[in-house]
């Protein structure tokens, strides 16, 4: 076991070829984008231009160059709607992004990788022991620093333990080439996050974590901290996973988070499909409660870390035995919880959510305005979580807690998170809990995967 290292907080059927998107815009003086037909074609030219040769020789493979493959051709019209509008890109956009080559990787991306919205991000074949957390940014890479950074070399290959309070630089086998009106925003897989893995996107020439600007084109790299659980992982596994939010041209400079849903509609909408279960608490998001209330008929409320509890393999499903990493919480009748500093919790929220189709929902990760505490690593709810058409939301938000210096006292009913709500550019032809392999549909109080349940 490592000395921890202090980590600042914040957390298709058949892949489509290479292709150049050409644009044929149409007269409009206001915003020519936004009527854009998209034309897309093969180009093997354009696939050698996109990739890029490492300076590290250990992840050469990462970037060479995708496999030929035959032509296809995407209809204008199935491709116009998702880039012509202000937003978060739905899946059948990212789709369009990998075969336009803005989207890359060797080996190729698979299907399962491309979520309602967002898109799984893999490690590639080597992990790099770091000294601490750090940020290129502007005018440097990522392998910039690193020299001076790392401690040794780990090879993924035939899978390693990343050792809990160690700190890792990982290269992802994906790349990005976007055009200049997409930008990418990663956050942790909701697995991740409910192993308490620190994991946070880096990118060459960016000053923030788990951004990449407006048209970057180069390697993405995760960091990872494993804060209470040592984690066995390998090339492949999916810690991340990235969305992406295209805005108008006249928006780059007067509107830092396009197709933010404010309280006003927020409300509208509450009151059309309703985003929670009766009257909805609603300032700068939708405003949520911890539930401490037991659970018949064990009386159980969350559950507890334990420390030096063991290696978890993050790829491995159902595998292991709930009480041998976590500790039940129970509580007196007054329905009161201490976190203690540094300890990490699972609880839940007493609102049974909801994310219509053509929304998704981040919860703020951290707000000092409602206490000293951290609720959620992983924050990102695709479209359709929690949501049947006709019925009451039915999902609770599993929080993940973590108090940061002092005790903090927590009771039932406390206002403890928010989300906030982004449009996106079309309702995704996939959403959540339907048909592809969602664990968290229909949640209560859940631990990750990884568990045996019941």
């Amino acid at each position: 076991m490592c000395k921890s290292a202090k980590v600042g907080l914040g957390a298709v059927t058949n892949l489509l070829p290479i292709f150049v998107i050409r644009l044929k815009k149409k007269t409009r003086p206001v915003n020519p984008e936004e009527k854009a037909e998209l034309k897309v074609t093969r180009s093997a030219r354009h696939a050698k231009n996109i990739f890029m040769s490492p300076a590290d020789s250990q992840t050469a493979e990462l970037f060479q160059r995708l496999p030929e493959t035959p032509h296809v051709t995407i209809p204008a019209e199935a491709t116009r709607s998702v880039f012509a509008r202000t937003g978060i890109l739905p899946c059948q956009a990212i789709r369009a992004m990998i075969g336009a080559g803005e989207i890359f990787g060797a080996p190729e991306i698979e299907p399962d990788q491309i979520q309602p919205a967002s898109l799984d991000l893999r490690l590639g074949k080597v992990a790099y022991r770091i000294r601490a957390s750090f940020l290129p940014g502007p005018g440097a890479t990522v392998r910039d620093k690193l020299g001076g950074l790392k401690f040794h070399e780990i090879d993924l290959t035939k899978g390693a333990v990343l050792e809990a309070g160690c700190v890792y630089l990982v290269p992802l086998i994906e790349q990005l080439k976007l055009r200049s009106t997409i930008a990418g925003f990663a956050n942790p897989k909701s697995s991740t996050g409910r192993l308490d893995v620190f994991t946070r996107l880096i990118a060459d020439n960016q000053d923030t974590f788990d951004a990449v600007e407006e048209g970057y084109s180069g390697p993405l790299f995760a960091e990872i901290c494993p804060r209470t659980f040592s984690i066995k992982v390998r090339y492949g596994s999916r810690l991340n996973q990235i969305r992406f939010r295209r805005r108008v041209g006249q928006q780059l400079d007067a509107d830092e988070r396009p197709g933010r849903i404010g309280d006003r509609r927020l409300r509208e909408i509450h009151s059309d499909i309703g985003l929670v279960e009766g009257e909805a608490a609603i300032r700068e998001g939708l405003n949520l409660r911890i539930s401490l209330a037991p659970i018949p008929p064990s009386g159980l409320v969350g559950y507890r870390a334990r420390r030096y509890a063991g290696v978890i393999d993050v790829d491995a499903v159902g595998a292991y035995e709930a009480n041998q990493f976590w500790e039940a919480v129970h509580l007196r009748d007054d329905r009161l919880l201490v976190l203690d500093p540094h300890e990490f919790y699972i609880l839940a929220s007493k609102e049974s959510v909801s994310v219509p189709p053509a929304y998704v929902a981040e919860m703020a990760p951290f707000d000092p305005l409602i206490g000293e505490y951290r609720v959620h690593y992983a924050g990102f709810f695709d479209p359709g979580f929690g949501y049947t058409e006709g019925k009451a939301p039915g999902a609770k938000a599993v929080l993940e807690v973590r108090s940061l210096d002092i005790p903090f006292i927590l009771e039932d009913g406390q206002i403890v998170g928010r989300l906030v709500y982004d449009k996106l550019t079309d309702i995704p032809d996939q959403i959540y809990g339907h048909g592809i392999g969602s664990h968290y549909q229909a949640q209560g109080l859940k631990l990750s995967k990884h568990f045996k349940q019941g």
